[in-house]
């Protein structure tokens, strides 16, 4: 997207006072933004905070804006701007904790997510994203502590059609859409054996070649899963579903056999079940197509899905 002039005005200009014309102008990116003409809609949303530098409103809408247009660097700058208002309105809050954890930057994340918290303690958003924001400094740590595993990291972008593979394997995971090492740890072997035509010795094949490595199937899986949940936080967005999510699994009134499934795989909400293949679930062993069924016909209910291997 190109920037107009009006950039210029919200990073330094002096607050003009005229709340009645920034009121007009905030009305006009709202219609605009509903009409489906996101440009429009921001160069009014700008206007709106060049009269009035503290229409909060306005600030944060823009940076909503922006943020879906992959403008992220301004986004983020203007949500930072928007929270230095108090009370922070929550919404730029968690916005801002995304966008902080999507750079690595896990601290001001927790600290944007601990000022829901504060004032909200059971806000679904909240709660979901700061398990996902303590579950990435996690693995920093534990990456840290871990030398070998960092000398490797260049590696897991490198694509699988450079290692010796068979033709029959290579082209298996092109069909899965496993394009690098890093889409390959993501997977588990059941998930690889669940593809058509993918056979136990092009399974063995890939352990082989990955153990020579150090490295095993699914051992990235938490990156997968993060992401999976995220996307369908994204989805929901708005719909008023959102604190669906955060359930536990037990709202679901699965069979026995379903629950001890799930207890395994330490799935304790419907946020974590989401972001769990088909193919994980029957990887555990006396989980079968019953309860396979069970769960989607629960999920379903809900407007839910477990995670697409291809997603």
């Amino acid at each position: 997207m190109t920037r107009d002039p009006m950039d210029m005005v919200i990073g330094g200009r002096e607050a003009s006072g005229d709340a009645q014309a920034s009121a007009k102008h905030y009305a006009a990116g709202l219609e605009a933004d509903r009409a489906g003409d996101r440009d429009k809609a921001i160069f009014e949303l700008r206007r709106a905070i060049s009269a009035d530098p503290s229409n909060n409103d306005a600030l944060f809408k823009v940076a909503f804006l922006l943020d879906i247009s992959g403008e992220e660097d301004e986004a983020l700058a203007l949500y930072e701007r928007c929270i230095e208002h108090q009370p922070a309105p929550i919404n730029a809050l968690i916005n801002l904790a995304v966008l902080y954890e999507d750079r690595g930057d896990y601290s001001r994340a927790e600290r944007c997510l601990r000022q829901v918290l504060e004032t909200n303690p059971t806000h679904p958003r909240a709660l979901l994203f700061m398990k996902d924001v303590k579950a990435a400094k996690d693995m920093v740590v534990e990456e840290d502590h871990d030398r070998d595993l960092l000398k490797r990291r260049a590696m897991l972008d490198t694509p699988v059609t450079d290692f010796e593979l068979s033709v029959r394997a290579r082209t298996c995971l092109k069909k899965m859409n496993i394009r690098t090492l890093g889409d390959l740890l993501r997977i588990t072997e059941a998930e690889l054996l669940s593809y058509k035509n993918f056979g136990e010795s092009s399974l063995e094949e890939i352990k082989k070649m990955l153990a020579a490595r150090n490295l095993r199937l699914g051992q990235g899986l938490e990156d997968a899963h993060r992401a999976a949940r995220r996307q369908v936080m994204e989805r929901l967005k708005g719909s008023g579903k959102e604190a669906l999510l955060n359930k536990p699994v037990s709202d679901l009134q699965l069979s026995v056999r379903a629950r001890k499934a799930l207890q395994l795989l330490n799935i304790q909400t419907l946020g974590d079940l989401v972001s769990h293949t088909e193919a994980e679930l029957m990887g555990v062993k006396n989980f079968g197509s019953t309860s396979l069924d069970e769960l989607r016909e629960r999920l379903g209910e809900l407007g839910l899905e477990m995670r697409n291997l291809d997603a």
